[in-house]
């Protein structure tokens, strides 16, 4: 560690007004509360390309209820590691004390000091322990904002940008100078197009084997290289991987294919051998109708600034499925419907259940010579909408779309016709229940 380099405003092409609104007015009372407040991470990575960025995330010297104090619409959460959510209607900015990488040994500390320190000690997302018998979890967070948090699980700006994975997200924006602060040398990797792990590769990937998968989506996403490094150390602990929980590496299938880059990232992991030990489906299947699937997913998103509610979990899991003979041409309808398998990825029964949907109503899509009054209860299925979004991504029909985005213009907000869901789960409606009358003394 050493003096970190510093971009002045003039030396780099990052502005206010390209920064959301709500992140400066938190980064803006964080300054006034003389603490540091810098904008961390990806969206720096993000506004430097000119791209942007998802989300505005911050880090700051101050200590999470500290951050509460000055904000009426912040919640604490988290228990290993807590983390301020600073909420403007439906949008969170996420605010992160710096913190440090924990050292060997740290994580099992013992005793009353551990119950204190183990309280910030993981990574936002990770799963917690629960509340102690006899506690409410309410109760819990209001014993724990009155616990003091030992310093030593926070860190400095310059402990936390090594803790991070890759030098172009260890970069930090000072509101307070409009500079770039560079601890990391990720302004040079930004300016080479490189991926590069901040610290031994290997140490870090086998910290969290998750960021082998982010490195290659990184890449992919930016048009960037991977440094040799970080390739060799992907080779060697690619089966590693398979060890992260199945869950998250759900997840990050998703945001994959939400990013608009998805063929070329999966053409990628598939290189890498990352796929195998995740999911020995894919890894199979990953042939050109796949990557066909996948450039049909990236040409639909690539239509929109930002990710559109359409593209639901149901058709991206569909874009991975059906690809790999999702459903079997063989099945029975009188048959029980096969279970489609990712390897030991938990996929959700509600968006299966979703997609088998959306496969069915293709032919009745397709049927524009269907009575009026067929074609209007079809725009009132609950699928329908998801329906017409895989047309749209897989069907290769743009009149047929133009049609029923046309007739759901018409439809406005007409009520569903009676039996318009049927074949569908229908909504649960609470039984009113009657009162019963009072017995009337006999005369």
């Amino acid at each position: 560690m050493g003096e970190p380099r510093i971009i002045p405003r003039e030396a780099h092409r990052i502005s206010r007004r390209d920064i959301d609104p709500d992140a400066l007015k938190v980064l803006y009372r964080l300054r006034q509360g003389n603490h540091a407040a810098y904008l961390v991470g990806g969206s720096v990575r993000d506004l430097l390309l000119g791209r942007r960025p998802k989300d505005f995330d911050i880090g700051t010297s101050a200590h999470p209820y500290q951050v509460k104090k000055l904000f009426r619409n912040c919640w604490v959460i988290g228990r290993r590691f807590r983390l301020a959510h600073v909420k403007f209607g439906q949008k969170v900015v996420e605010v992160a004390t710096f913190r440090r990488q924990l050292q060997p040994g740290e994580e099992a500390l013992s005793g009353p000091a551990s119950a204190t320190t183990g309280a910030t000690d993981a990574a936002p997302g990770t799963e917690t322990a629960a509340a102690p018998a006899g506690k409410t979890a309410a109760a819990q967070d209001v014993h724990d904002a009155h616990l003091i948090h030992r310093d030593n699980t926070f860190g400095t700006p310059e402990e936390d940008a090594f803790r991070r994975d890759f030098t172009i997200n260890g970069l930090f924006y000072d509101i307070a100078t409009f500079s770039i602060i560079d601890y990391v040398n990720g302004m040079e990797d930004l300016e080479a197009g490189l991926v590069r792990s901040i610290g031994d590769p290997e140490v870090r990937f086998l910290e969290d084997p998750v960021r082998m998968l982010r490195a290659v989506a990184l890449a992919a996403r930016l048009d960037f290289t991977i440094d040799a490094p970080v390739l060799e150390a992907i080779r060697l602990h690619r089966h590693s991987i398979a060890t992260s929980a199945p869950p998250r590496l759900l997840e990050e299938y998703y945001k994959i294919l939400r990013a608009g880059c998805a063929e070329k990232t999966f053409r990628g992991l598939a290189h890498a051998g990352l796929l195998e030990p995740v999911s020995a489906e894919l890894h199979q299947g990953a042939d050109e109708p796949l990557w066909k699937s996948l450039a049909a997913v990236d040409a639909y998103r690539r239509n929109f600034e930002s990710v559109p509610a359409a593209l639901t979990n149901a058709v991206l899991l569909g874009s991975l499925l059906v690809p790999l003979g999702f459903p079997p041409e063989n099945a029975r309808h009188s048959a029980p419907a096969p279970i489609p398998r990712l390897g030991d990825l938990p996929l959700a029964r509600r968006d299966v259940e979703g997609l088998r949907h959306i496969l069915t109503l293709q032919q009745r899509l397709r049927d524009l010579a269907a009575h009026p009054r067929a074609k209007r209860a079809l725009t009132h299925r609950q699928s329908f909408l998801d329906a017409l979004t895989w047309m749209d991504v897989h069907g290769r029909s743009p009149d047929i779309v133009a049609h029923w985005k046309a007739a759901l213009e018409e439809r406005g907000t007409e009520q569903p016709p009676a039996g318009a869901l049927e074949g569908e789960p229908p909504a649960f409606r609470k039984r009113r229940r009657r009162r019963r009358r009072r017995a009337r003394p006999a005369p």
